[in-house]
């Protein structure tokens, strides 16, 4: 699926799990987990607990999606 597919929700991080996973708190109040977007990755981007994010979720299966974007505090 390309990344124009997806739809851009912001969210907060509310838990840091291994291998660059995180569990994310939409502002609707859905939990989802994510993985770091490869953009983020490649340029090694952190993210941490509390971190408001950005994060592109399938319309196919809404309980994961990719971060794409750490906002700035």
């Amino acid at each position: 699926m390309a990344k124009d597919d997806l739809a851009n929700l912001e969210g907060t991080v509310t838990e840091a799990r291994g291998g660059g996973n995180f569990v994310v708190q939409l502002e609707n109040g859905q939990t989802l987990t994510a993985k770091l977007g490869g953009g983020m990755r490649r340029f090694r981007i952190r993210v941490i607990v509390g971190d408001r994010v950005t994060v592109g979720v399938s319309p196919y299966d809404p309980s994961h999606g990719l971060i794409l974007y750490r906002h700035k505090v």
